[in-house]
């Protein structure tokens, strides 16, 4: 086989192991502590056969699918630790916090002491840099392990359409773990574990501090607006996607799903409405959330919900107070940079707004983002007794946005797509990747873009949402969890095409492949039956508010 590496072509037998056959590159690769390889823009172990012509590329835990793979193998780890010192703890990996991943035992208590033993265990495992093996079963295999093998906690793998299923196994412990591991166990250099609330944290290294794990930040309110989703998703029964696949099977399941989904969100939409009604001095609601969340939806519904007591929403657009094109700050490769909140106009926004809070009337700019100028063309606000701003945007829960607004006429809401769903109870699907699917189906729905070029910003995206958004989330007076436990079974039939399109020649073949392995797993479902007000419907089209 003809492999190009570093723009040299070298001839490897077929078959041959790519650490193996590419030992020597590997050992004086400038790239240390090498994770897994791009083969053909395709993600592959190390252990992967070379079986074609190709271009390779290494990787670590500093590149970002990297890191994803270190997280699954940390996890691997971490279960294989827990079954040999605790062999009857039923493990569930609950959901993400910042860099670590939240865990419980749903059968015995966690103690500091279990969490010692558990991680000495880990850490024996990574000294020893055991062999990580992944191997292929039928799904008639798969079926009957499943039942005799008390140390793998599920079965949603024997539930998809696939001639053959995989395990990864290191001794004699197996378990299923969803997309590319580590080749051995060694690969732990950074991590940590440690009580968390009830449960714990396997924690790992930031992207942008890699060499480092951060102090805890106890997030609070987004720890309890998952574990209030955790725990709906739990009572419905559906905390898993073989379980959500289960009930949409069932006659009735899918109009069931929609409707428990819709009245979620329409009550505690309406709580916060109450709120801001209870509070009394709110003069303004400042609503932030990352890309894709569903904030044009909740701000739609937030309005209707605050007329019901009778208080009237008016909307002012963020995006018409940025500074002058020729004034807006650069980033570190001489772009404009547009997501800083210095390419605002804070005075003259934070003006604007005590004058409308003394009932004044104000003339509203609009910018024109054509000449990268403000333009007044007569529209003029003046706010009523009985009305509210309602504000929208990245920095609204940054107080230097509206900094000379005494804090009790402030309302804050974050929201965001916290997913709670897992693949099974090993393998959790990721806010992120829900949110990145969300918009993929949104951009060439509403704004002619291709998956491939929704993916190609993305990075960039969340590096803007990684700066600007995260960090103030716990500054908002409430969350607001836009979740919805069904869609990605509807937005599958939307985004697989969009992402089958996508050539293997394309840098983001190999991420368009990821999202359809993960879309695979879940049953289609019909979206005839969602109502034009629901959230998803800023996504898939149909919707009654504006997009």
């Amino acid at each position: 086989m003809k492999i190009t590496y570093e723009n040299e072509i070298l001839e490897i037998p077929e078959g041959t192991k790519i650490r193996e056959g590419l030992k020597d590159k590997i050992e004086s690769s400038s790239i240390k502590e090498i994770i897994a390889v791009r083969y053909n823009n395709t993600i592959e172990s190390l252990d992967f056969p070379i079986n074609r012509d190709g271009e390779i590329e290494f990787f670590n835990r500093q590149d970002k699918d990297g890191r994803i793979i270190y997280i699954r193998g940390l996890l691997f780890l971490m279960s294989k630790a827990f079954q040999e010192v605790y062999p009857e703890a039923l493990l569930t990996v609950n959901y993400q916090l910042s860099n670590a991943m939240y865990g419980s035992v749903d059968n015995m208590e966690v103690t500091e002491e279990m969490i010692a033993n558990v991680k000495a265990k880990m850490q024996e495992i990574i000294d020893r840099d055991l062999p990580i093996t992944k191997v292929m079963m039928t799904q008639e295999e798969a079926e009957e392990f499943y039942k005799k093998e008390a140390s793998v906690r599920g079965r949603l793998q024997t539930d998809i359409d696939k001639e053959k299923v995989s395990l990864y196994y290191c001794e004699d412990y197996y378990n299923y773990f969803y997309g590319t591991m580590p080749v051995s166990t060694g690969f732990a250099k950074i991590y940590d574990l440690v009580l968390y609330r009830k449960g714990f944290l396997v924690k790992y290294p930031s992207l942008a501090e890699p060499d480092v794990i951060q102090p805890n930040v106890d997030s609070l309110k987004l720890v309890s607006a998952m574990d209030e989703y955790d725990e709906i998703n739990k009572l419905m029964k559906i905390n898993t996607v073989y379980r959500l696949n289960k009930k949409i099977r069932e006659p009735k399941g899918e109009k069931e799903l929609i409707l428990v989904s819709e009245a979620l969100h329409e009550k505690k939409i309406a709580e916060i409405a109450n709120k801001i009604k209870e509070h009394g001095n709110v003069r303004m609601v400042l609503i932030a959330g990352p890309s894709s969340s569903g904030k044009t939806t909740f701000a739609g519904k937030l309005g209707m919900s605050l007329k019901i007591n009778g208080i009237k929403p008016v909307t002012i657009s963020v995006d018409n107070y940025f500074v002058e094109r020729v004034n807006n700050p650069k980033d570190e490769h001489g772009n404009y940079d547009f997501e800083c909140i210095e390419a605002l106009d804070l005075d003259l926004f934070n003006s604007q707004l005590v004058d409308l809070l003394n009932g004044k009337e104000v003339a509203l700019p609009t910018f024109n983002f054509t000449t990268g100028c403000k333009e007044y063309r007569g529209n003029t606000l003046k706010l009523k007794e009985d009305e509210i701003l309602i504000i929208e945007g990245i920095h609204c829960l940054n107080d230097r946005l509206t900094s000379l607004i005494p804090q009790e006429n402030k309302f804050k809401v974050y929201i965001s797509d916290l997913t709670v769903l897992n693949i099974d109870y090993y393998n959790r699907i990721s806010t992120t990747d829900t949110r990145l699917i969300r918009r993929i189906v949104r951009d060439y729905q509403f704004r002619g873009y291709s998956a491939e070029h929704t993916l190609k910003t993305w990075y960039s995206v969340n590096r803007g949402e990684q700066k600007n958004i995260f960090p103030y989330q716990e500054e908002a007076d409430v969350m607001f969890n836009s979740s919805i436990v069904y869609e990605l079974a509807v937005l599958k039939n939307y985004a697989m095409p969009l992402l089958e399109e996508i050539p293997e020649s394309s840098r983001e073949y190999s991420e368009a492949r990821r999202l359809i392995a993960l879309l695979k797993y879940f049953e289609n479902m019909n979206d005839n039956l969602i109502p034009n007000n629901s959230l998803l419907r800023e996504f898939i089209g149909g919707s009654i508010f504006e997009h």
